[in-house]
């Protein structure tokens, strides 16, 4: 069976302005400048997009910034720690809200 994602759209990410181009326009400005080197180096900030897209579970975005990553000259440990990193902080902010059952719990009990 197919999946629900295909690669091949990653490539077609530019339609989304096809029905929007000035919102298109205002996005990709805006991405760009998030993206051009400041006080984070571009190979860190494809770092970040990747742990974060792992973080997010977005298919398209992992294979863009693990391309991304390596071309910016992360190797591969660098970049399977990032993702550990988002793991961990998914993790435990999973967990972390395990105090709002508690405190639903207090409620009832009381």
């Amino acid at each position: 069976m197919a999946g629900y994602y295909h690669q091949e759209d990653l490539a077609r990410f530019g339609e989304m302005g096809n029905n929007a181009p000035e919102l298109w326009k205002k996005f990709n400005e805006w991405y760009g400048a998030v993206f051009a080197e400041g006080a984070l180096t571009t190979r860190e900030k494809n770092l970040i997009a990747l742990a974060v897209a792992h973080a997010v579970q977005c298919p398209y975005c992992i294979d863009a910034y693990t391309t991304a990553s390596l071309e910016a000259g992360s190797n591969t440990d660098q970049m399977t720690e990032a993702v550990h990193v988002a793991a961990a902080i998914k993790g435990g902010a999973a967990l972390v809200h395990g105090l709002q059952m508690r405190n639903a719990v207090d409620k009832v009990s009381m």
